[in-house]
């Protein structure tokens, strides 16, 4: 974690969530080509096929290198084990990528700021002005606050990086074909079924860990609040058609004093999503920092807590 935090993503150096996007997409070009007009079962079926071999592959290839890296010496095994630990975990880049549309909008450069955003984002970004753009920001920090932080530190924390990385791999099949849309309705609905389970325990434990973080984050910055972020995740939690995704958000839109979510366009389709926390105040450029702190905040607690018990654990047996 400590590495993630120092150095995160750098270019350049090989990473394997890119090596898990190209194997999916050569294995959704194998199983379902152009599309066609294939029956909705069979495509649902190779769907499946896929998730199963992704994910079964990702953490093959992650314990076979562990093996031979632990044959060849400890240190080296444990060297590579915390690389590849490190790989699972997002903080850093999510900071990175996201303070990047912060600084755009402090030299007023709204277009900069849009294709930045849209590095982040699925939504159409083109059209949108300061507030909206602040207020996607915020959103993807909040929302993968749990997908990129909590959850897999969760998983790396029951079963290491072979764990962590079956996880990711499951997120990334979910984020390129778990879509509901003419291509991926049937094939990417396992995919997208499978992320949803996976992440059901980590998305609740991440809201209630960023509740927590609100009170403390709260102590340095008076706009974040406390019991507001645990009023509006009890109202709110349940209102997005996925049933993680407003976990995290309803806590930040809460301890913020902003309202996320609402509809958004993509792909020039207009989608219609529910509105999250209450419009106290006007949202404001600083909001991308709060959420940030939010979420290295929610995962320095998680990372004591997921510590505690398995020390606890281990003193029992």
């Amino acid at each position: 974690m400590i590495l993630d935090l120092i150095v995160g993503d750098p270019h350049g150096i090989p990473h394997p969530v890119v090596y898990m996007g190209h194997f999916i997409a050569f294995m959704e070009k194998k199983l379902l080509g152009d599309g066609g007009k294939k029956n909705f079962k069979s495509v649902i079926l190779r769907g499946g096929i896929m998730v199963l071999t992704v994910t079964a592959i990702s953490g093959l290839l992650v314990f076979i290198i562990l093996f031979v890296s632990y044959r060849i010496h400890r240190i080296l095994g444990i060297c590579v084990e915390s690389i590849l630990t490190c790989y699972a975990l997002a903080a850093k880049c999510l900071y990175k990528e996201s303070m990047k549309v912060y600084r755009d909008l402090e030299k007023e450069d709204i277009k900069r700021a849009r294709n930045n955003l849209s590095m982040i984002v699925g939504r159409d970004t083109h059209t949108l002005d300061q507030k909206h753009i602040v207020m996607a920001t915020v959103e993807t920090v909040a929302e993968n606050t749990s997908d990129g932080v909590i959850a897999p530190l969760f998983y790396l924390f029951i079963g290491g990086p072979i764990l962590g990385l079956m996880y990711k791999a499951v997120n990334t099949m979910d984020s390129m074909v778990g879509y509901r849309n003419e291509r991926y309705e049937y094939f990417g609905k396992v995919a997208a079924k499978t992320d949803d389970a996976v992440n059901f325990i980590p998305a609740r434990l991440s809201a209630i860990f960023m509740i927590g973080a609100s009170f403390v984050a709260g102590l340095f910055d008076g706009k974040i609040r406390g019991k507001e972020s645990f009023l509006i995740w009890r109202r709110d939690r349940l209102k997005h058609k996925s049933p993680n995704s407003a976990q995290t958000e309803s806590v930040c839109a809460g301890a913020l004093g902003i309202m996320l979510g609402g509809d958004s366009t993509y792909k020039g389709v207009l989608v219609s999503k529910p509105t999250l926390g209450d419009d106290i105040r006007e949202v404001w450029r600083r909001d991308i920092f709060r959420a940030n702190l939010l979420m290295f905040v929610t995962e320095i607690l998680a990372f004591v807590v997921f510590v505690i018990i398995l020390l606890a654990i281990a003193a029992i047996i």
